[in-house]
């Protein structure tokens, strides 16, 4: 068997994954990436990034529709539009190659030997590469990365395949469903429910719980919630799925212990993701578990002395720029550079229509934490871009500490607010105050006026309202 020594090993070629290896490579860490799909992993393949493809299309869709219909305040009137999905698909399909294969020349250029193959461990310090075709390959190696993201949780009642998809199948449909019940109201759910609604597919949302994106306090979801129903996405909340049969559809049962069903030509099942820990030797390391995930330190360390833990396998949040962040952090320290993994504040934006946008604490997760705060939000409703945009729902809040203006969190919900995610966890980082943000010149017109607005009015002198 062909044996390869390196200093570092990265299994699994996802954001995380993959950035570690360019940093790593930058700083001249020699370092093997070991994939045994397509580089870029989840995030770029089957999840952020052709989700969003699929999200702007059905805008784009709906906004046909809605001027075909005569309704369009800007006077705008077109014949009656038709989509192709099929056209949709490979228009999807071209943009995740094209990152892909961006991913693979950025690795080539940082010195990075990539392994197509699917790894499996046989200690901390090897690894036994089988590719697709020809003989295994053993790398030997100093440092470990496990990098190996994670998988859509199936439910025992309905699992994958046939009729029941998962987030992955809701990408890539061969034709569109007449009717689509969505089984969890998370962000996974909601973000592929709308954007199917959009489509003109029928859509139904069942949830365990009694409000959508329970993630999210319940005023951030008010517009989704208000939104949703304008859209006429049925919504069933407070039930359970019982089950599926291709005649009568998915089985409910509400909180009443009533049951009923629920006709679909398609089901998508979004309840959760669950780490990747099986299937590739992990168990043979006998590392300290923090429930279904890895556990780290602050540097991404785990319980075993060369082995370290980045992304999704380690837990919430699971989110890609979260991994990209800790991949960099382990290829600086194992280049020699101090480095923790402690960030002020990690972004969360949930693409629903509208869009919502966390980073740092809530008013209610710092009241939890005994802080005395100030909080203040200001309404699109006032803002002249988003009126210019017909996008007035939603608003802008800040949370701050009432001794000394100490920002701590920023939530926003309305159309284009992920945009805002930038300027939110920058200022929590560089421990900008109410002042800092109110006395900082925002461009008009843009939704960010929004942000200066909401400081303003934490500090008892909003200007346009």
């Amino acid at each position: 068997m062909k044996e390869i020594t390196t200093k570092l090993l990265v299994i699994g070629g996802g954001p995380g994954g993959y950035v570690a290896a360019i940093r790593a490579g930058q700083l001249g860490v020699s370092t093997v990436l070991v994939e045994g799909a397509r580089l870029g992993g989840t995030c770029l393949t089957i999840g952020c990034i052709p989700s969003k493809a699929l999200i702007h299309a059905a805008q784009a869709f709906e906004h046909a529709r809605h001027q075909a219909g005569g309704s369009s305040a800007l006077g705008i009137h077109v014949k009656e539009p038709a989509i192709d999905i099929a056209q949709t698909v490979k228009w999807k399909d071209g943009i995740v190659q094209r990152l892909s294969g961006g991913v693979g020349g950025l690795l080539r250029k940082a010195g990075v030997q990539v392994l197509a193959g699917w790894a499996h461990i046989e200690d901390g310090k090897t690894v036994t590469v089988k590719p697709a075709e020809g003989e295994p390959v053993r790398v030997r190696c100093e440092h470990l990365l496990l990098a190996t993201g994670s998988e859509p949780v199936e439910l025992p009642s309905m699992p994958f395949g046939g009729a029941i998809w998962s987030s992955t199948d809701a990408l890539s449909p061969g034709a569109l469903p007449r009717r689509l019940v969505v089984v969890g109201a998370g962000y996974i759910g909601l973000e592929l429910g709308i954007a199917y609604r959009k489509l003109g597919v029928e859509v139904t949302v069942v949830e365990a719980l009694q409000r959508v994106l329970p993630t999210y306090d319940e005023e951030l979801t008010k517009p989704v919630l208000d939104a949703l129903r304008k859209s006429g996405v049925v919504l069933h909340l407070g039930c359970s799925v019982l089950g599926h049969d291709d005649k009568q559809g998915v089985h409910v049962r509400n909180a009443q212990a009533d049951e009923f069903a629920l006709p679909a030509d398609r089901v998508l099942v979004a309840v959760g993701r669950r780490p990747r820990t099986q299937g590739f030797g992990l168990e043979s390391l006998q590392l300290d578990m923090a429930g279904r995930h890895v556990a780290i330190d602050a540097h991404c360390r785990t319980s075993m002395r060369g082995v370290w833990a980045i992304g999704d396998v380690t837990g919430e949040p699971m989110l890609a720029h979260r991994a990209m962040a800790q991949g960099e952090c382990v290829a600086e320290q194992i280049a020699g550079r101090n480095r923790r993994f402690e960030p002020m504040a990690i972004p969360a934006v949930c693409f629903t229509d509208p869009e919502v946008v966390v980073a740092g604490r809530t008013p209610a997760e710092a009241r939890a934490a005994g802080i005395d705060c100030l909080e203040a939000a200001f309404p699109f409703s006032a803002n002249g871009r988003a009126m210019t945009l017909e996008a007035s729902a939603g608003f802008v809040r800040v949370v701050a500490r009432k001794d000394n203006h100490l920002i701590l969190g920023w939530q926003a919900v309305g159309q284009g607010v992920a945009e805002l995610a930038a300027a939110f966890t920058q200022s929590i980082e560089m421990g900008a105050r109410l002042e800092d943000i109110a006395g900082t010149i925002h461009a008009h017109p843009t939704l960010g006026e929004a942000v200066q607005e909401a400081a303003l009015r934490a500090l008892g002198h909003a200007l346009h309202i």
